[in-house]
C-alpha cells in the first residue's frame, strides 16, 4: 500500500511571527511539480497497456489521495525515489471509486473518463475538494451521454455504463469552460470509436503537456491548448519509447511566490519555473510597481531601498479569468497584496461565487475590504495588519493567510493548515529557508 494513513485526517497549525511590513526575506524558491498536471497523468495511466513512469512528483496530500484511489482500484504503484514512481494499470477493475477519498478530492472525477473508456463502467460519488462555490458535474454527465454512455444515480453514487461496443466519437460543446471536464473527456475519447471534437475547451498549459505525452504513446490528439480539441480514438496506448512523463513546474506556486516575494522579500529568486505560464500575474505586479528581472527559467524580485522614503505599490483592479487570464487560485493572495497597496481596487471573482469567504478574517487583521456581492470586493490600502488566530477555509485562502501573517505585526496561528498541505509541499520548511519565522505546532 502506497499510503496507510491519509495526512488530511490530522489537524495542523502554523505559528507565524510577522515581519511588521518589513521586506527582509532573501534566497531562492523553486516550484515543485504541478499538482494539476500530475493528478491528470496519473488518471491517464488507465489507458495504457503497460506501466508508466512519472517524475517530478510533488509530495502533497492531493497527489497521495489520487495514488491511494488508484491502488484501491487495483493499480500497482511503486516508488522509485522521492519524486518518481511507476504506475501499472490492471486489466480488470471493479471500477468503483472509493467514497471516502473521492469526497475529499475534486480531481477524482477525472478518473471517470479513462475508467469508462477502458473498463466500460464507472461508479463514483459526487467529488469533493475545497468548498469554494457550486461545482456541479452536469457538464461531465451530459458529455458522457453524447459519447454513448448511460448515466444513472442512486442516493450516494453515479453509475455510468458504456455501450457493449464501446464509446463513440461525438461533437461536444462545453457550456462553461472547465479544465477538469476538458481533460476528462479528452481522456475518454482516446479509446472511443471515431472522432471526438471538443469545443470551448480550457487552454491551461497542463492540458497541452498531457496531450503531448499521450501522443508520444500513440494517441491522436490535436488542438490541446486551444479552444478546440480533436481526438481520433484507437487502441490502448503503448509507451514503446520508454518516455518518462516529467511533471512541469507548478505555475500557481510560481505566482504564489511572486506575490509573497513582492510583499515580504528584500530579494528572492524563483528558479526552475516557466515565466510565460505566470504572464498574467507578472503583468499585474509590474503595473503595481513591483520590480522583476525575468529570465528563461527564473524570475527575480528585488525591492529597492536605495531611494528616500518608503516605496508604495499602486492599487489596481483584478479580474479572474480562465487561462491565460489571472488565475482564480491566486485571487485571495492578490487581495492580501492589495491591502498593502495605495488606493482602492475592485477584485472581481468571475469563476467561483464562494471564493471570497476569507475576507472577514483579513478585516479582523486590520484590512479594509468591503463585500459588494458574492463575486466582487473593494480593497482599500495600505493598511497595517496585526497577527491573529485564523482558520484556513481552503487551500488557496490558507496560503493567503500565511502571507498576511508574514506581512503583519505580531504572531498569528493558522489552523487547518492541512488544507494548505493539499497543494503546497512542506511550505513551512521552504519559507524558513528564506528567513520566515514559521513553524508547525
Amino acid at each position: 500500500m502506497f499510503l496507510d494513513v491519509l495526512c488530511c485526517n490530522m489537524t495542523q497549525t502554523f505559528r507565524i511571527k510577522g515581519l511588521g511590513g518589513k521586506k527582509i526575506l532573501s534566497g531562492e524558491l523553486s516550484p515543485h511539480g504541478a499538482k494539476n498536471a500530475v493528478l491528470k497523468v496519473l488518471a491517464a495511466t488507465a489507458l495504457f497497456s503497460e506501466s508508466i513512469e512519472i517524475s517530478n512528483i510533488p509530495d502533497i496530500e492531493d497527489v497521495n489521495s489520487m495514488i491511494l484511489l488508484l491502488e484501491k482500484s487495483g493499480f500497482f504503484i511503486k516508488r522509485l525515489g522521492a519524486r518518481r514512481l511507476v504506475c501499472q494499470p490492471p486489466r480488470k477493475t471493479a471500477a468503483r471509486i472509493n467514497t471516502d477519498i473521492a469526497k475529499k478530492l475534486r480531481a477524482s472525477i477525472v478518473l471517470t473518463g479513462p475508467f469508462l473508456s477502458r473498463y466500460g463502467k464507472i461508479s463514483f460519488p459526487h467529488p469533493g475538494g475545497c468548498v469554494i462555490g457550486e461545482r456541479p458535474i452536469d457538464l461531465f454527465l451530459s458529455a458522457f451521454q453524447k459519447i454513448g454512455a448511460r448515466v444513472s444515480r442512486n442516493k450516494d453514487y453515479y453509475t455510468i455504463n458504456a455501450p457493449k461496443n464501446g464509446l463513440r466519437g461525438a461533437n461536444i460543446f462545453f457550456e462553461n469552460i472547465s479544465v477538469t471536464a476538458t481533460e476528462t473527456l479528452m481522456l475518454a475519447a482516446i479509446l472511443a470509436r471515431g472522432e471526438t471534437i471538443l469545443s470551448n475547451c480550457a487552454m491551461e498549459p497542463e492540458i497541452k503537456y498531457l496531450a503531448e505525452f499521450l501522443n508520444s504513446c500513440g494517441a491522436r490528439i490535436t488542438g490541446a491548448g486551444t479552444p478546440t480539441i480533436c481526438v481520433i480514438g484507437g487502441e490502448l496506448l503503448r509507451n514503446t519509447k520508454n518516455i518518462v512523463y516529467k511533471t512541469p513546474p507548478d505555475r500557481i506556486e510560481t505566482g504564489s511566490f511572486l506575490i509573497l516575494g513582492a510583499l515580504c522579500a528584500r530579494d528572492v529568486t524563483i528558479k526552475n519555473c516557466i515565466p510565460e505560464h505566470a504572464a498574467s500575474t507578472i503583468a499585474i505586479l509590474e503595473r503595481m510597481g513591483v520590480s522583476l528581472n525575468i529570465g528563461k527559467n527564473y524570475i527575480k524580485i528585488t525591492n529597492d531601498f536605495s531611494g528616500k522614503g518608503k516605496k508604495h505599490f499602486l492599487a489596481t483592479g483584478v479580474k479572474t479569468h480562465e487561462y491565460p487570464g489571472f488565475p482564480t487560485d491566486l485571487q485571495a493572495l492578490m487581495t492580501v497584496f492589495l491591502t498593502q497597496a495605495s488606493g482602492e481596487a475592485l477584485v472581481f471573482e468571475t469563476i467561483f461565487e464562494g471564493r471570497l469567504n476569507y475576507i472577514e478574517l483579513l478585516n479582523r487583521m486590520g484590512a479594509r475590504i468591503t463585500s459588494m456581492d458574492q463575486h466582487r470586493i473593494l480593497v482599500k490600502g495600505p493598511t497595517p495588519l496585526r497577527g491573529r488566530k485564523l482558520e484556513s477555509p481552503d487551500l488557496r485562502a490558507g496560503l493567503a493567510y500565511v502571507i498576511a501573517a508574514l506581512v503583519a505585526k505580531g504572531t498569528s496561528f493558522i489552523h487547518n493548515a492541512n488544507y494548505i498541505d493539499r497543494g503546497y509541499e512542506k511550505i513551512d520548511e521552504r519559507l524558513r529557508e528564506i528567513g520566515a519565522d514559521i513553524e508547525r505546532v
